[in-house]
């Protein structure tokens, strides 16, 4: 029985470094030879984030092609979230792939297999890829209210916003620059667009906190910036 591998990472280094690529792919091949299956190809997506759906992945997409062509019965991953991005991603493909009778393996889920073949492997996946989008719900709303704090109490939480400096840990007002936002606050309330407060600030060679020239989203950003109510 011919099946197809798929494996991928997230980051340029992973790639380059091929640790977590080579790992993925030799649990493929032990399973695939545990279970009588004939690995004719591994697919690889490098450096590809798991936030892009199947398709619009070079590899992903090759997989895709190679399954419509009917010419592998199974595809085998090591994890969920090494293919899928989410809940709707996962069940409309395997649910196509269903149609044309081809069996998804998951190699490794808490020490056990799924093989989409049987009842109790689908029930399992529809499972699976519900939790999973549970906990990527969790963690961005965990995120977001870890940020928002940090903001609350002036505290670094990325990279230095327009209009402060880093002391430490802490945010400070950047004297020079909080007066470019009070300006940018006052023409905007005079009507003025994005656009031309950008290319005014750029005209008077005020420059931007990473680059040198204004662009209308960096102006909006600033000005909606919750550090910045008061010149919203």
């Amino acid at each position: 029985m011919e099946s197809i591998g798929y494996i991928r990472v997230s980051t340029e280094e992973q790639a380059r470094e091929g640790v977590s690529l080579d790992a993925q792919e030799a649990r493929l091949r032990s399973y695939c030879a545990a279970a009588g299956l004939t690995l004719v190809e591994v697919i690889r997506d490098e450096g590809v984030s798991a936030s892009k759906p199947l398709s619009s992945r070079p590899g992903g997409a090759a997989l895709l092609r190679v399954v419509a062509r009917r010419q592998v019965r199974h595809v085998v991953v090591v994890t969920l979230d090494r293919a899928f991005r989410n809940t709707i991603d996962c069940l409309t493909t395997v649910h196509a792939w269903d149609l044309a009778n081809v069996a998804l393996h998951l190699v490794d889920h808490g020490g056990q297999s799924i093989n989409t073949k049987t009842a109790v492997g689908r029930m399992f996946l529809t499972m699976l890829a519900g939790f999973a989008e549970m906990e990527r719900r969790l963690t961005a709303e965990r995120i977001t209210a870890a940020l928002r704090h940090k903001k609350g109490q002036g505290q670094v939480y990325g990279p230095v916003p327009y209009g402060f400096d880093r002391a430490g840990n802490r945010l400070v007002p950047n004297g020079a620059e909080q007066k470019v936002i009070q300006q940018m606050g006052r023409w905007r309330q005079a009507g003025r667009t994005l656009a031309w407060i950008a290319d005014t600030l750029t005209r008077r060679g005020i420059p931007a906190k990473r680059r040198g020239q204004w662009n209308p989203y960096g102006v909006s950003y600033i000005l909606k910036n919750a550090l910045h109510q008061e010149v919203a």
